[in-house]
């Protein structure tokens, strides 16, 4: 699982300012910091709203405070630090997210899995920093123990949960950015705004139109590099979202060891593949987010053929015996790079 901070997301909020924006310059660019990174939100309009940088800021912030933890106050603390055979009541939201989370990891095998809080900790990822040596075999072994959605039962609706044990810990990091990404683009269209582009951390939602001659917005597909940002695809996108799971740039080392921060789930250890990066298209930003990860564990011959069997829009790129790097394209995300 791809190891970040991660939230949640929404908030009511009635009696927009406008002001006036310049004629030649007919959009409304909001930039800020959450989650540990960045986020930009470019609306086409020809008014401002001087409140929106104020609504997007408590939102995202509102967020953090339900579903990071690092919050011991958060959601998902609270059920993390839940004791073992108690029902505990689910918001609207952690119930939509955990009910996604819950269909990403049946069909994916358990390549995905938010059940994953214990590991994420145990390789120095999550609440405890980062380790000094290796995890020992008996400890990752006793630690999937308390992994997969098999340890937690869910009522009908996705209402309630409760844990088969106490340690059983759930991380959403690896679809939390795409979920504050869907958010607030209904956020967005709620506010009766329908052509603009979100960006949290690389994961990215695009509705309507960049301009009257321009139709959709145009997204980059950027070539796994440590230190430069070349661009290998321009795939214009209309009410679609992409996201992106990779190791080249988040990793770390333990002595001369170099360790991806995707863990196996299914194995216990950081992923060893030749995958660098999996960029995924969809309409649900969460959706791309949960399946990019997914089939970054997967690897590179098992991510393809579970891409192709689901239909889905998927960009792979490979590091090659010879350490070049090569690209994988599904055949649906071919129909995208002809459009």
């Amino acid at each position: 699982m791809r190891i970040l901070a991660f939230f949640a997301l929404f908030i009511f909020f009635a009696g927009l300012i406008f002001s006036e924006s310049k004629k030649n310059n007919p959009y409304q660019t909001l930039n800020g910091k959450i989650f540990g990174t960045y986020y930009t939100v470019k609306i086409r309009t020809d008014k401002k709203d001087t409140r929106l940088p104020k609504i997007i800021s408590n939102e995202l912030n509102n967020v953090n405070s339900q579903m990071s933890v690092f919050d011991l106050s958060s959601e998902i603390s609270q059920i993390n630090n839940s004791p073992a055979n108690q029902w505990i009541e689910l918001s609207k939201d952690m119930q939509y997210i955990l009910k996604n989370s819950y269909n990403i990891y049946k069909i994916s095998d358990g390549a995905f899995d938010p059940t994953a809080g214990k590991l994420i900790d145990l390789w120095g990822f999550g609440t405890k920093g980062r380790i000094e040596k290796e995890p020992n075999e008996a400890d990752i072994y006793d630690t999937l123990s308390l992994t997969g959605f098999d340890k937690i039962e869910f009522s009908e609706d996705f209402s309630r949960l409760k844990k088969q044990f106490d340690d059983v810990t759930i991380n959403l990091s690896a679809i939390a950015k795409g979920y504050g990404v869907d958010k607030l683009s209904e956020l967005l269209k709620g506010l009766g705004y329908n052509d603009f582009i979100i960006e949290i951390g690389g994961e990215v939602i695009a509705y309507g139109n960049k301009s009257d001659k321009i139709k959709g917005w145009n997204i980059g597909i950027v070539k796994p590099s440590e230190k430069s940002n070349e661009t290998a695809f321009i795939v214009g996108i209309k009410d679609y979202a992409v996201a992106t799971s990779g190791d080249y740039r988040n990793f770390f080392y333990v002595g001369e060891k170099k360790y991806s921060h995707t863990i196996d789930t299914r194995t216990g250890y950081p992923v060893k593949n030749n995958l660098l990066s999996v960029t995924v298209f969809h309409q649900k930003c969460m959706i791309a987010d949960g399946l990019a990860t997914a089939i970054m564990s997967m690897g590179e011959k098992e991510g393809l053929e579970f891409a192709e069997f689901n239909d889905l829009a998927v960009f792979m790129f490979v590091k090659t015996e010879d350490n070049k790097i090569k690209n994988i394209v599904s055949n649906k995300a071919k129909k995208l790079i002809e459009q």
